[in-house]
């Protein structure tokens, strides 16, 4: 068997604040907490779930001295599901969120975004069903 995907961790100054910008973006509910560190996820992960298959990763927030200093190497991608992309933009900017510019150029389909510590972020096409 090869090993699981179970956890993507995320360095930050404020766990406690990004977990629940997360949280908001992701419907994501706090599944564990303690000094420096909060786990959200959208679902309860069990041993037995994990060995049985592929699960969803939780996301990890932890507490690092040191701020953010470069555009980020790995960064997540969402897609909202019950509006179209500008809506969710604007939803996500009400959240704390930022438009930034890391060399993406003009009239790409996706939106490139920072949470509120700066860690990009991508808003891509709407899954939205489409209206009739």
């Amino acid at each position: 068997m090869a090993s699981r995907f179970t956890e993507l961790v995320v360095d930050c100054h404020d766990p406690e604040r990004l977990a629940t910008f997360w949280c908001e973006v992701l419907d994501f509910t706090v599944i564990d907490r303690s000094e420096g560190k909060v786990e959200i996820a959208s679902w309860e992960p069990t041993v037995e779930d994990v060995r049985a298959r592929q699960m969803p990763p939780t996301v990890v927030l932890v507490q690092v001295p040191e701020g953010k200093a470069l555009k980020n190497r790995l960064h997540l991608d969402v897609s909202p599901v019950d509006r179209s992309t500008a809506d969710e933009v604007a939803r996500l900017r009400g959240l704390g969120a930022t438009r930034v510019d890391v060399g993406q150029g003009d009239g790409r389909s996706w939106v490139v975004m920072a949470d509120p510590e700066g860690n990009e972020f991508c808003v891509l096409r709407t899954l939205a069903p489409v209206d009739s």
